[in-house]
């Protein structure tokens, strides 16, 4: 394994620790549990606000490249879906199979540049009918992964019943949280992240 170890974590809002004071996020707090732990990774922060699934196909092979240079032990956290499921103009931003099939495009990309990948699934949000839409995209997002071999965090059922969760993403905007609910979504995935590091 090469010395130089890096981590792009490519995705939204949630990614980019949106509403979170600490300026951490879940990516922040996982980064900081690795390197606590002697896990010297070096990682870039890709969340960009309001991407969807669509957005992050069109960008994120280029911003992975020059950050993951040839010799280097370069991995990718993918993670969206919220903003696919938003509903504009009677009907959401991308379809279903369309962010299935966005979500295969990446793997198979990834793969081809034999990066290992964790995905880490959509999270609830304050609205009941928004979440039905994000549960199932959750779902088929798992299946995905399983087909191409890669881990997934199915954040949408870690999060759904999580009381610190729930209560940030109420008191914020309904779709993020302050730093305890950025908290709370790091402790649930610390046992995918490590099994998926091996630390």
């Amino acid at each position: 394994m090469s010395g130089d170890q890096r981590i792009c974590f490519v995705g939204d809002s949630f990614v980019a620790g949106v509403g979170d004071p600490q300026a951490l996020g879940w990516t922040g707090r996982l980064t900081a549990h690795a390197r606590a732990a002697g896990a010297a990774w070096t990682t870039y922060n890709l969340g960009v606000r309001g991407h969807t699934s669509a957005d992050i196909v069109a960008r994120w092979s280029a911003e992975c490249l020059v950050r993951l240079p040839a010799g280097s032990d370069g991995r990718v956290v993918f993670s969206f879906g919220v903003n696919d499921t938003v509903v504009a103009a009677g009907r959401p931003l991308v379809e279903t199979q369309s962010s299935v099939t966005n979500l295969s495009v990446l793997l198979t990309s990834a793969q081809a540049q034999e990066w290992p990948v964790l995905v880490v699934g959509p999270p609830p949000v304050d609205e009941t009918g928004h979440n039905r839409r994000i549960e199932e995209l959750d779902r088929r997002f798992e299946q995905t992964c399983a087909e191409f071999g890669v881990p997934y965090a199915a954040s949408f059922r870690l999060l759904a019943e999580d009381p610190v969760w729930r209560e940030q993403v109420r008191a914020g905007d309904g779709a993020h949280p302050a730093a305890e609910g950025y908290a709370a979504f790091a402790e649930r995935l610390l046992p995918p992240w490590r099994r998926w590091l091996g630390y």
